[in-house]
């Protein structure tokens, strides 16, 4: 986590020498998402939107959310488990920007809404355990009340959200936690259904439909 956190921060002080976090032209050159570069070819904007922000105050939002949930998730995960599930959970994220949303985009978020996406797979697979019950319930308000203010705040990329909480819930399964056993067919089925749903939407985003 302190390492996602560090890689955020040196690629802001970067763009901001370079000519700002806010500059159109700066985001595009680092790596935000950018719907006709990617279809160019420019795939690893999937993965670069991650770590740029917009300026200061989308940063420090992002950053001291993922240094709160990220400590919870990365101690029931582990480690590798932590890194994969964000890694992958800002990837569908991307993608369901991609496919959803026109604009320029970036920010940690995508991933960030995995990790509360992981925190449900918990509740779900460990409902007998009436500590991670409560926690995965206090995500749960969150999930809402996020959903809740991108609906009226303009300039959020709610598509990316949503598909950054789908990938984490389903990577969760298939990455599995090191407390305790999650039930393999489940795994499986998660395995799949994330496979169709960031291969559908790479494919929806490519023919650029909706």
């Amino acid at each position: 986590m302190y390492g996602l956190l560090a890689i955020m921060v040196i690629v802001f002080l970067t763009m901001t020498v370079m000519g700002g976090t806010t500059d159109p032209g700066t985001l595009v050159r680092f790596g935000a998402k950018y719907n006709p570069a990617i279809r160019a070819g420019e795939y690893w904007r999937l993965i670069t939107p991650m770590f740029i922000h917009i300026g200061f105050t989308h940063i420090l939002m992002n950053g001291i959310t993922l240094y709160f949930i990220g400590e919870y998730v990365e101690q029931l995960f582990g480690h590798w488990r932590f890194l994969t599930i964000f890694l992958v959970s800002g990837i569908v994220g991307n993608l369901a920007s991609f496919v959803f949303s026109y604009g320029l985009s970036a920010g940690a978020s995508t991933a960030i809404f995995g990790l509360f996406g992981a925190f449900m797979m918990l509740g779900e697979s460990f409902s007998k355990n009436p500590v991670i019950t409560s926690m995965a319930k206090t995500f749960l308000l969150f999930i809402v009340l996020n959903i809740g203010t991108d609906i009226f705040v303009q300039g959020i990329d709610i598509a990316g959200h949503i598909g950054g909480l789908i990938g984490g819930f389903l990577i969760a399964y298939v990455v599995g936690v090191s407390f305790g056993k999650v039930s393999p067919i489940k795994r499986i089925i998660a395995g799949i259904m994330l496979v169709v749903v960031a291969v559908g939407l790479f494919v929806l985003g490519m023919q650029g439909n909706l």
